[in-house]
This record gives C-alpha cells, sequence and structure tokens, in this order.
C-alpha cells in the first residue's frame, strides 16, 4: 500500500499519529525498530511519535527496549491479549481490503 491510499484501519478510526505508529509495528511485528525509523516510515515528526508512542508503551501494547543511555527501540508486544486483537482485527481488515 502506498502511502496515499488510506488503509482500513484509517478509514475506520482516522488518520491520527497513533494510528499510524501503530499499524507501522503492526506490519514489522517481530522486530525492534526506532523512532526515527518509525517517523521516517509514517510521515511523522520524532517528537509526533515519541508523544504517541508513550501511551502503548504505558498500556503494554508496546515493548520497549533501551540500548544504552538514549537509544531506545519499539515493538508490538504480540504476547498482550490486547494487542493479539488488535493485530488480528487488523490482519482481518488487511484481508477484507486485499479482495477488493
Amino acid at each position: 500500500m502506498n502511502n496515499k491510499e488510506m488503509s482500513y484501519l484509517e478509514k475506520i478510526f482516522g488518520r491520527s499519529a497513533q494510528t499510524l505508529v501503530l499499524e507501522n509495528l503492526i506490519n514489522k511485528k517481530g522486530e525492534f525498530t526506532y523512532l526515527s525509523g518509525i517517523a521516517r516510515e509514517t510521515g511523522l515528526s520524532h517528537s509526533s511519535v515519541a508523544r504517541v508512542i508513550e501511551p502503548l508503551v504505558e498500556s503494554d501494547l508496546v515493548i520497549e527496549k533501551r540500548m544504552g543511555k538514549q537509544i531506545r527501540t519499539f515493538t508490538i508486544n504480540e504476547e498482550n491479549p490486547v494487542a493479539k486483537l488488535i493485530i488480528e482485527f487488523y490482519n482481518n481488515l488487511s484481508a477484507l481490503q486485499d479482495e477488493k
């Protein structure tokens, strides 16, 4: 999907920074990614990503792993029951969108 094409997730919940970050992490599940990488891939500023990722970490939907004192990496928490439901929901929506 290109950047101009809106995903079903965006169509339903709107184009918000948190939705974009969550979708980015779902698409990269199983791998840790840097804030700057998320910002680049979503088109958001580094500060916007940092702001919206905090509640995701606090709710345990996202795992943060620090590398040194300043480098932070993130991944979707595939063991969290709510995250599992969100991933399943996202995958089902993506499958519907692919059928069109």
